[in-house]
């Protein structure tokens, strides 16, 4: 990726291109600069409208179906510049196909790539689909896209293709770093590895610049605060921009602020629509997923004619019968005008007062898995927008205003979909009004408009790339608040340095050479972060205390520097700090060793982190306690002198570990804090080399490092201590059963700090054990008589834990187990397996994202199955609570048939009653819960959930 300014370089390309990458529609415009008066054309795409039609749009409706076998004519999905059609197709024909077959519809891709709650390199789309669909991950559907508009411009102008030429691709203001650096790959991937990212409402802004070249400083004026509202398919953006006057008397734009990340826009109207038709329809039920599916499309286009101009007074929205009723079976019913309005228009848009929050609940819209804003109240995230950031819009010294609240903005620019509606444009306009009463006067933000708002921030990437070759008035955007790093001072006193000023452009660094730090490395640190709205004259370097009423914290970065072996050498270097805020909005903070060539890079994204959905560590681990190092030295003293090179007088049983570990600590070892545990951990990686002493050795080894280290998070630099357990554990030094079973436990106990390749890497070889001792079943063979022992039993719960498995693997387990458990050889362990299905069909995660769970149509057959199975095992109540816990998605939850057949299973059995809560109306595991869902306690202040 590139972001330096091209200014006229010989090399520059001919065109300068801008895509608009959106949830519900891309767009595309570009610049002849070889032209002598240049301007900023639309590029119609070329896409299907039918089976075998193909035509250009101004338009890519950000759609993508897959056909079904035999659906159409061989070469019906061709296009112009393809020899073969490829079996999907995007754009119009895709969107308008997919309101009719939707399980092969991904949509709302956008969405999905800045959801942290899924792998977003997994295949996970359509979220729902079809059995028979290719999954696909939010970044190939992203490639595709931009693939598809790579090849339609290189149709067009074979002689200067897309790859050359200089491509601006905008994004949302609020998209995390993981969703920029997401959307760079998946351009690269398209064939498209040199584009240059700018924020969406910052792109507006430029096309309405762009609109108005001959008079737009006579339209704005020096002082002014423009507010641009920017709420598309999938998100709501608030920017605010100050209009300065530079000292050649040249008017200027300055970005000064950023709203949080919304999954909120036009796809929540659609939902809410939805949902209400869908009651009544069928009142207090719901419909089946793929009636909704198609429910959800039908309500899109209903909502853009009701909103639309000139709408008719009602309109009649038919959908398909269910099951086999689908001729003849429809269902139907009528919305008036009025009715979709106010609910949409009072939902979405309510009359709030301005210091109103939003409400922190969670949001009722969850079938599309995608973590929707909790509040759908568009205007009160506005409200807390303008009043967080009240004064940053003030030129430096200026004083605050005394005839107006500080919080108003002079100038509104809406852009997005939604406000196509003109409806909602009035609305919004009249909650801005009734905020910033004036008296008797009546008092009104200038409202600047860009025509064709689908295609202006297209239009206006165009144009921003002419203004990077020195053609036009440039946005600085420069940072609206002051950033620090936490560090100690001589005197032990917490204090923060500042890093970066406030007013500062993307691109600029800041050297740190005045000030000497000393760096920790090869140890656990933290770098703490804090941002001020307040402390604005700080300068680089300046210190300042720590004052949680100026200062917020920020999620730190916690991580271990390496460097090289040891060998002796200091564990603190002297540095200097170098600081750069990168194009995209990340803080790149250097650390330089200052007699050596070593240093070290650390990144921050400075604005996702007040305000995505990535979530820090929250240390709660910590909460439970932290214990005094001379206890933690008598913990690592015992350690040594069982596992490390203690004389024979000195060195301890391995039996006797844990019981002395308890009786020095005064706390019994269920109690012990993870605190507490992580440096057990630490002591017992030290003396690995002492568990193959021997069998006994290695065996208690394994337990208590495992025991130490569960569940593989909820502490700072978990990740790093599992990825360090996964490297030094190659194999076993004894292959024997206890060894082998203590092997098991241990990857069971920190599974959830595995990521998904080491999972993979870690199941397959018992997966193919238990696939051929399955395939001997199936033959009349007997089992091995490992299968029903003690080792089988912890392999099973190991597998089971594994939740990032592929969904094909878990099915397949799930089957053997239900095939191998009520084999009379394994009785033994039918408990271990049963407690692992529940695992594997689980409707709920424990840690893992939600794409990794098991359709509900085959968690329906294992459930029939277990209730079938002649014996009372222990695990199967647990197993069928976590198989038909009710979660409030259609998606994932099981039929309410289903659900009452284990309702009526559990009534006729000692069950705990929070089983059949959980089962009826959903909820949250109780703590006694989480602990037999993991497979024992789990650390203090730790919660799966």
């Amino acid at each position: 990726m590139t972001t330096e300014p091209i200014e006229n370089s010989e090399t520059a390309s001919r065109y300068v291109v801008g895509i608009d990458l959106g949830t519900t529609n891309s767009a595309v415009a570009f610049v002849d600069t070889s032209a002598e008066r240049w301007q900023v054309e639309t590029f119609g795409v070329p896409q299907l409208v039918a089976p075998g039609v193909v035509e250009a749009r101004e338009t890519l409706p950000s759609f993508h179906y897959q056909r079904a076998e035999g659906e159409f004519a061989a070469g019906a999905l061709r296009l112009q510049w393809s020899k073969e059609d490829s079996g999907y197709a995007v754009g119009v024909f895709a969107r308008d196909q997919g309101a009719i077959v939707p399980g092969r519809l991904i949509a709302s891709a956008k969405s999905w790539l800045c959801h942290s709650g899924v792998d977003r390199l997994a295949d996970l789309l359509p979220w729902h689909g079809a059995p028979d669909v290719d999954r696909l991950s939010p970044v190939e559907v992203s490639r595709r896209y931009l693939a598809h508009i790579r090849a339609a411009w290189n149709h067009r102008f074979p002689r200067e293709p897309l790859e050359v030429q200089e491509v601006v691709l905008t994004l949302p203001a609020s998209f995390d770093e993981v969703a920029r650096e997401l959307t760079v790959k998946a351009a690269a991937a398209a064939g498209l590895p040199r584009v240059v990212l700018i924020e969406e409402p910052q792109a507006a802004i430029y096309q309405w610049i762009n609109a108005h070249r001959e008079d737009w400083e006579q339209l704005v004026q020096p002082g002014q605060k423009i507010l641009i509202c920017d709420i598309g398919g999938g998100t709501s953006d608030f920017t605010l921009i100050r209009v300065d006057r530079d000292g050649q008397g040249k008017t200027q734009f300055h970005r000064v602020a950023v709203g949080e990340h919304l999954i909120l826009g036009g796809d929540n109207l659609d939902l809410a629509l939805a949902h209400h038709v869908e009651q009544k329809l069928v009142g207090g039920g719901k419909l089946e997923p793929r009636q909704w599916s198609v429910l959800v499309q039908r309500s899109r286009q209903v909502k853009e004619a009701l909103l639309g101009d000139q709408p008719p007074e009602r309109l009649t929205l038919s959908l398909p019968g269910s099951g086999s009723r689908l001729i003849g079976g429809g269902l139907q019913v009528e919305l008036a005008r009025d009715e979709v309005q106010r609910l949409l228009v009072d939902g979405f848009f309510p009359l709030v007062p301005l210091d109103e929050k939003p409400v922190a609940r969670r949001s009722g819209f969850q079938e599309f898995g995608l973590p929707y804003a909790a509040d759908s109240a568009i205007t009160r995230y506005l409200a807390a927008f303008l009043t967080a950031h009240r004064f940053v819009a003030l030129p430096p010294g200026a004083a605050r205003p005394t005839d107006h609240d500080p919080a108003r903005p002079d100038v509104v620019l809406f852009n997005g979909g939604v406000f196509d509606a003109p409806l909602l444009r009035d609305r919004l306009l009249d909650v801005i009004c009734s905020w910033f009463p004036t008296g008797r006067q009546i008092w009104q933000p200038q409202a600047l408009e860009n025509e064709r708002r689908d295609l202006a921030v297209a239009r206006g990437a165009a144009h921003y790339g002419m203004v990077r070759r020195g053609q036009g008035v440039r946005i600085a955007a420069g940072l609206a608040r002051s950033y620090f790093i936490g560090a100690t001072t001589a005197d032990d006193a917490p204090s923060a340095v500042c890093i970066l000023p406030a007013g500062i452009e993307e691109g600029q660094s800041i050297e740190l050479t005045d000030r000497e730090f000393h760096l920790l490395i090869r140890q656990p640190v933290e770098f703490p972060l804090y941002v001020s709205s307040t402390q604005l004259t700080a300068r680089a370097g300046d210190i300042a205390a720590i004052d949680p009423e100026r200062m917020t914290a920020l999620p730190p970065i916690r991580t271990v520097l390496q460097s090289g072996k040891k060998t002796g050498a200091a564990d603190h270097v002297a540095v200097h700090l170098h600081v750069r805020l990168t194009e995209i909005g990340t803080l790149e903070l250097w650390c330089s060793e200052i007699a050596g060539p070593r240093t070290w890079r650390l990144q921050f994204d400075v604005r996702a982190a007040t305000r995505t959905d990535l979530a820090g560590h929250e240390g709660l681990g910590e909460r439970a306690g932290i214990v005094d190092l001379a206890l933690l030295d008598a913990c690592r003293q015992l350690i040594r002198q069982t596992f490390g090179s203690a004389s024979d007088a000195e060195r301890l049983k391995p039996e006797s570990l844990v019981k002395r570990l308890a009786e020095v600590t005064e706390i019994p070892r269920s109690a012990w804090p993870p605190s507490l545990m992580r440096e057990m951990w630490e002591a017992l990686m030290e003396v690995e080399a002492g568990r193959k002493r021997s069998p006994a050795h290695e065996a208690r080894w394994l337990s208590l490092l495992g025991f130490a280290l569960r569940p593989g998070y909820g502490m700072a630099v978990d990740d790093w201590r599992v990825a360090q357990t996964r490297r030094l554990l190659g194999s076993l030094a004894y292959n024997n059963p206890t060894s082998r079973a203590e092997w098991w436990i241990l990857w069971r106990r920190i599974a959830g700090g595995l990521p998904a390749g080491q999972q993979r890497a870690l199941a397959q070889p018992p997966i193919a054990e238990i696939r051929n001792a399955h395939r001997a079943l199936a033959k009349g063979r007997g089992l091995e008589s490992r299968s029903g022992s003690h080792e089988a039993a912890e392999l099973w719960r190991m597998l089971g834990s594994l939740e990032l498995l592929s969904i094909p693997d878990k099915i397949d387990l799930g089957n053997t187990l239900l095939d191998i458990a009520p084999r009379e050889k394994v009785s033994t362990v039918e408990s271990a397996a049963i407690w692992a299905l529940g695992r594997i069909g689980q409707r709920v995660p424990m840690y893992g994202p939600l794409n990794t769970v098991v359709p509900a149509d085959i968690v329906i057959q294992w459930a029939e199955r277990l209730m079938k199975l002649p014996k009372e095992v222990e695990t199967i109540p647990l197993a069928l609570m976590q198989m038909a816990r009710k979660t409030g998605d259609r998606y994932r939850d099981v039929p309410d048939s289903l659900r009452s057949k284990v309702l009526d299973w559990f009534n006729v059995r000692q069950v705990p009653p929070h089983f059949i809560q959980l089962v009826a109306d959903g909820g949250q595991l109780e703590e006694a819960e989480q602990s037999l869902v993991f497979g024992e306690s789990l650390p203090q202040g730790l919660r799966l959930l």
